[in-house]
């Protein structure tokens, strides 16, 4: 299985995922184009402007490790990615996961905010972009009763490259409505979402299982944009019942 992480983070989000492996599953866990420890390459044509870019990079290392067939999924952005990706290759899809995402494109207001994202970036870096984001990435609870996630979560987020950042704004802007693809995914699918996800709520998740006709949905209790680190029991356990009963 192939985890793409989510924005503005990096593969280490997948952490708790990665040291719970089911019997029988391999789990891969890449930094896209310039996050964690993938550097950003130089020279024409290296700069990320959209999400096909970095589903092409994943091409690639799917073709390099000779992965044809596997279940491919995201969180966030890893989400849009994973659909990105859905639309090049479909025939690589045995199954799905779309964690705390949505198919929806950027509204007005939320291609707005982004362009607002760059400009804080571009004062004052990616601790700048960590003191906007952490409030929405962790629920209420857990930035009250985990300080260690914050500080974890932060440093993720202030570990990635500037331009890598910024390149993967762009590109969130620019994708396009992913509904139509939903109604041609025919493998299995798992929805994860955490109840309380502000950035993508319950409804968003909703959305996506409705139009999907193999999908399972699951909400984790007390969770927000992060499930999977937030409640890394409870996501994990939900991504082993669908690998181990309908993959």
């Amino acid at each position: 299985m192939l985890l793409v992480h989510a924005f503005p983070l990096n593969a280490d989000m997948w952490r708790p995922q990665l040291e719970r492996v089911p019997d029988g599953w391999r789990l891969i866990a890449p930094d896209l184009r310039g996050f964690g420890r993938s550097r950003l390459p130089n020279g024409p044509g290296a700069p990320v402007t959209s999400l096909d870019d970095y589903a092409e990079d994943l091409e690639a290392l799917l073709d390099h490790l000779k992965m044809d067939e596997l279940v491919i999924g995201g969180l966030s952005m890893g989400g849009y990615v994973t659909l990105a990706l859905f639309r090049r290759s479909p025939d690589r899809f045995s199954g799905m996961l779309l964690a705390d995402t949505k198919a929806e494109a950027d509204t007005a207001d939320g291609r707005t905010a982004r362009v607002a994202m760059r400009t804080l970036l571009s004062e004052r870096g990616p601790d700048g972009v960590a003191d906007q984001m952490l409030p929405k990435l962790l629920s209420d609870a857990t930035r009250a009763a985990d300080p260690a996630l914050v500080d974890n979560t932060r440093r993720l987020i202030v570990s990635n490259h500037r331009d890598a950042i910024d390149q993967a704004i762009v590109a969130m802007m620019a994708r396009p409505d992913s509904g139509p693809d939903l109604d041609k995914v025919s493998v299995p699918a798992l929805v994860v979402v955490g109840e309380h996800d502000v950035l993508t709520p319950p409804a968003d998740a909703e959305r996506l299982h409705a139009r999907m006709s193999r999908s399972i949905l699951t909400v984790i209790p007390e969770a927000g944009h992060l499930a999977n680190v937030e409640r890394p029991t409870e996501f994990t356990r939900a991504l082993h019942d669908f690998l181990v009963a309908h993959v």
